[in-house]
């Protein structure tokens, strides 16, 4: 199945959005990512809950790399929008700009809105986007987080030898 195309083109300031049937992934500009970093909302309408903490560890991270010049657009954080009412339900992105020819992912999800796929309908999007640039998106999580081993699992990645604590996940393009 074809992915929707994204909104607009990656750029310092202006949103990207790459829509799904159920979300829209936002890119957040290094301004609003230091927004989301400091406490703030970085400009959205969160779920009761959110956001979660490793949103905002993300969004600092991506607005550090934009202090220090690293930051390259469309490589940084996406809020996850959900179409049906606006609300902002988790956050997914890059762990930075691919180095090597790979890029790792994260994504949480906001404890409301969890167990309806949006993880999955979202990893999908956000990789299939990357996979034009990059032939590997990789993923790690924690040994006890079998929810996110599952979400990564229905998004197409295959485990990957890795050490025990840090399970590793990788996707590649399909061969044709």
């Amino acid at each position: 199945m074809d992915q929707p195309g994204p909104v607009g083109e990656p750029s310092q300031d202006a949103p990207f959005a790459l829509p799904t049937p159920d979300l829209t992934l936002v890119a957040l500009a290094p301004s609003a990512a230091l927004d989301l970093a400091s406490g703030g909302t970085g400009g959205f309408t969160w779920i009761e809950g959110g956001p979660e903490q490793g949103t905002r560890i993300g969004a600092g991270l991506m607005a550090k790399a934009a202090a220090d010049g690293a930051y390259v657009p469309g490589w940084g954080t996406y809020v996850l929008v959900r179409a049906e009412d606006g609300l902002a339900v988790g956050a997914m992105g890059f762990h930075g700009a691919p180095v090597g020819g790979r890029v790792e992912v994260g994504y949480d999800v906001v404890s409301a809105a969890r167990r309806h796929g949006y993880a999955t309908q979202a990893l999908r999007a956000l990789t299939a986007w990357a996979l034009d640039s990059v032939p590997v998106v990789f993923a790690r999580t924690d040994p006890g987080n079998e929810a996110s081993q599952r979400v990564l699992v229905k998004a197409g990645f295959v485990r990957v030898p890795s050490a025990p604590d840090s399970p590793t996940y990788e996707l590649r393009p399909a061969s044709s």
